[in-house]
């Protein structure tokens, strides 16, 4: 069977809530509470993004992220209580895509669900090319040199507005806005997801062509299409 969105959280009342809340509102959404009952869902269902919490019971979340990173590249959004910084880097290096902190409301984290689903499933038809660089706006696929990279659902998602304002510097308080749809995100968080994609991309990720960081402001992606 086919979602939307699978919660993995030990909290029944909060997971319950938030899932008929999102069907309720058309995203189609299942509910486990632990990291075997995960693995057993992906047995014999898919879905499109997995909100995932931290601590579950016995076992941790950052491992079920590790886990399910050796089969799959959908979003994974961490929900979690814990909002230190080393628990976001953590999230994040683990494969996690963004990190939702507890306390959450229903209708924003529907309406970030819902942004991430469009974008993760891909708009419009246009290709870009530079260099050894192609994406693939359709079908939400970026290559190098011909192979296709898995990057994750916040890496494309950043490449993505990097590329379609290529030449032009945008500030970091602009990418917080524009690509992480808050202003929260720390400067840790995003300089993660640039060195994730310098190395993913880049020839020499220590003297990138493309992503390239304006000190002081943010970055640009140089580029001139072929």
């Amino acid at each position: 069977m086919n979602y939307d969105c699978l919660i993995v959280d030990d909290e029944e009342l909060l997971s319950e809530n938030t899932r008929d809340y999102f069907n309720t509102f058309g995203v189609k959404t299942a509910w486990v509470a632990d990291a075997a009952s995960c693995m057993d869902f992906f047995r014999d269902n898919q879905t499109g993004l997995v909100l995932l919490d931290i601590n579950l019971g016995g076992s941790s979340g950052f491992d079920l992220c590790k886990q399910l990173r050796e089969t799959t590249d959908i979003p994974i959004l961490f929900i979690s209580a814990r909002t230190s910084d080393s628990d976001m880097l953590l999230a994040l290096g683990v494969g996690g895509d963004d990190y939702v902190p507890k306390p959450y409301s229903l209708p924003v984290l529907l309406a970030k669900v819902k942004a991430v689903l469009r974008r993760y499933q891909g708009e419009g038809d246009a290709v870009f090319v530079c260099g050894k660089l192609r994406v693939d706006f359709a079908h939400t696929a970026v290559f190098v040199d011909g192979e296709r990279l898995a990057l994750k659902a916040m890496e494309y998602k950043l490449l993505v507005y990097l590329v379609k304002n290529r030449n032009h510097v945008v500030t970091k308080d602009e990418i917080f806005r524009e690509v992480w749809e808050q202003s929260i995100t720390t400067d840790n968080t995003l300089n993660v997801h640039i060195r994730h994609l310098r190395e993913k991309i880049e020839d020499n990720p220590n003297e990138p062509r493309y992503i390239k960081t304006v000190w002081g402001t943010g970055y640009i992606f140089e580029a001139a299409e072929l």
